[in-house]
């Protein structure tokens, strides 16, 4: 298994015109299913007068979880062709919504699948796509005597500090790239006094 994933950097939009049908993608980075319902809730809210907002998430690095939903379209023809767009180019930690303003024609079944298709796609392919790592965290404790020790271990690549406390008690935690994750803990394990509380 790899530990790099690939996502977006930022969040991107492009519009999609098939017969007058107006489809606005807007793609967002997320890290929860909660964050994902709360963009696709911003998008329902902002363009309330559109006929259907239909979207799509991925998430997690083994791109295990996700869900699409057609907002009254029939079915399969909105949620599916943009949670393919995503799986086209192995995304995960992506939302994407598509906002629909009926233009009088309709589109038939054929025609709105490649309509949600393109649209999710051209607002991937505006979008920055970013191979991230995998990481874990890793939570100590050390006495103060051991901070030059620490600092150094913090300082190594595909480390990052998330919190630190410095006190009579030290504590700290890092952000650690899952392939450097071995080597991080056991220079930490050769510093005396140092305890990990995970």
């Amino acid at each position: 298994m790899s530990d790099t994933f690939r996502t977006i950097a930022a969040p991107s939009e492009a519009v999609y015109t098939e017969k007058r049908s107006k489809f606005l993608a807007f793609a967002y980075p997320v890290t929860s299913a909660e964050q994902a319902k709360e963009r696709v809730a911003e998008l329902q809210k902002k363009y309330f007068d559109a006929r259907h907002v239909c979207w799509a998430y991925m998430l997690g690095p083994e791109r295990k979880d996700f869900r699409a939903n057609d907002n009254g379209e029939p079915s399969g023809t909105a949620g599916k062709p943009i949670l393919g767009q995503i799986n086209s180019l192995e995304l995960t930690d992506v939302v994407i919504g598509v906002v629909r303003y009926f233009g009088g024609i309709k589109l038939g079944t054929s025609g709105l699948i490649v309509a949600y298709r393109q649209a999710a796609r051209l607002a991937l392919e505006a979008a920055e796509i970013i191979e991230c790592h995998q990481c874990a965290e890793v939570n100590f404790a050390f006495p103060y005597m051991a901070m030059n020790e620490v600092m150094k271990v913090a300082r190594l690549p595909g480390v990052e500090i998330v919190t630190q406390v410095f006190d009579c008690a030290c504590s700290m935690i890092l952000r650690v790239e899952l392939d450097h994750l071995d080597n991080v803990r056991n220079r930490l394990t050769d510093i005396d006094g140092l305890t990990f509380n995970d």
